[in-house]
């Protein structure tokens, strides 16, 4: 049994990777502000995970730290917390640069003064900026970001390179996650985020969602005759840019799921002795899916409709992102297991738990 401390820990992925490590008999000491997240999880947590303890502090980073050090002697810190909103760091750069690397320098610190020397740090795709796929560890990161909000993930990367040089007693793992999706196989906790959510999936379930009970093929737009586009419905999803160089007209990302991507972290932990001071890994499944495919797939595996409108390109989107996944496969022996069908059929079960509408 160890003391786990997770920062952002009642958020989407830190929720998640919290059961698997209270599943697994771990003390679980959980950070969070709930700024992006509901104190509601928390029971969820206890209940899909109740082989371990779990501990909950409302704290943000940059708070004093110690007490929690001090009752729990902390043995690894995963480290979620951080704002993500793309368009909001580029309004606010001060506020993201002040929570997500002043916060984390500050927890770095208190890790040091306590003698904990384990990190597990949620990084981002975003680091790449804007390369070829398939993207490697080996490539150059800080090229071409396009927010601030993927330049504190660099900054932050950096920040720690150089700290483990000068500290030879702590190994950091950063994982570089690309698109988490999907939700918690029993459906009691997924991706729902406060306010208006910043990623593909929720405004995707949220239009099916709006939509149920209408009938796709009697209420589609009869006016377009190539059936690309179809607009009508009580809302619409909008896809930025149809006129990309792949394979429909729409980006490709790689997804991931969620429940994937918190197994990782488990591997990381189990695996960090047996890793060098500092390394970087991505996690992602190696291929990529376009945003029209994602919404056709999640029509069909769910009986839903989704309609959609084409609007203009959003600046900072890139065209193809997915991964290389040999690193991860070699270090930590992880290799997803979920497919993009499942990620959907998922995500949709816990809107209809979470809305009541199943039991």
């Amino acid at each position: 049994m160890k003391n786990i401390l997770v920062t952002g820990g009642v958020g989407f992925i830190g929720s998640h990777t919290s059961v698997m490590l209270l599943e697994e008999g771990n003390n679980v000491i959980i950070l969070d502000n709930l700024l992006n997240s509901n104190y509601g999880v928390l029971e969820k947590i206890i209940k899909l995970g109740d082989n371990g303890k779990l501990f909950f502090y409302r704290k943000s980073l940059g708070d004093n730290l110690d007490n929690i050090f001090i009752e729990h002697e902390i043995d690894a810190v995963i480290h979620f917390a951080g704002l993500k909103s793309v368009s909001e760091s580029v309004n606010d750069p001060l506020y993201y640069y002040e929570n997500n690397v002043c916060g984390t320098i500050n927890l770095l610190r208190t890790m040091e003064r306590f003698n904990c020397n384990k990190l597990i740090f949620s990084s981002s795709a975003t680091v790449y900026g804007n390369q070829e796929p398939p993207l490697s560890e080996d490539k150059e990161i800080g090229r071409g970001i396009t927010n601030p909000y993927g330049e504190t993930k660099h900054m932050l990367e950096k920040i720690m390179m150089d700290y483990v040089k000068s500290n030879l007693k702590c190994k950091i793992v950063s994982l570089r996650y690309f698109n988490p999706v999907g939700a918690h196989i029993s459906g009691e906790i997924g991706e729902k985020p406060n306010g208006r959510p910043n990623n593909l999936m929720p405004h995707i379930v949220n239009v099916g969602y709006n939509n149920l009970g209408i009938d796709k093929d009697k209420d589609k737009d009869k006016d377009n005759d190539n059936d690309k586009e179809i607009c009508v419905g009580n809302s619409y999803l909008s896809i930025y840019g149809d006129d990309y160089d792949t394979r429909d007209g729409t980006c490709v990302r790689d997804y991931i799921h969620v429940m994937d991507v918190a197994r990782c972290h488990i591997l990381a932990i189990k695996k960090i002795d047996s890793l060098s001071n500092y390394e970087a890994i991505n996690v992602g499944i190696g291929e990529g899916t376009s945003v029209l495919e994602l919404v056709n797939i999640f029509e069909k595996v769910n009986n839903v409709f989704v309609p959609y409108k084409f609007v203009g390109r959003r600046n900072g989107d890139l065209e193809r992102v997915y991964c290389d996944t040999l690193k991860a496969e070699m270090l930590l022996g992880f290799k997803a297991e979920y497919s993009v069908e499942r990620m959907c059929e998922d995500a949709w079960f816990y809107k209809l738990k979470s809305t009541a509408i199943i039991e």
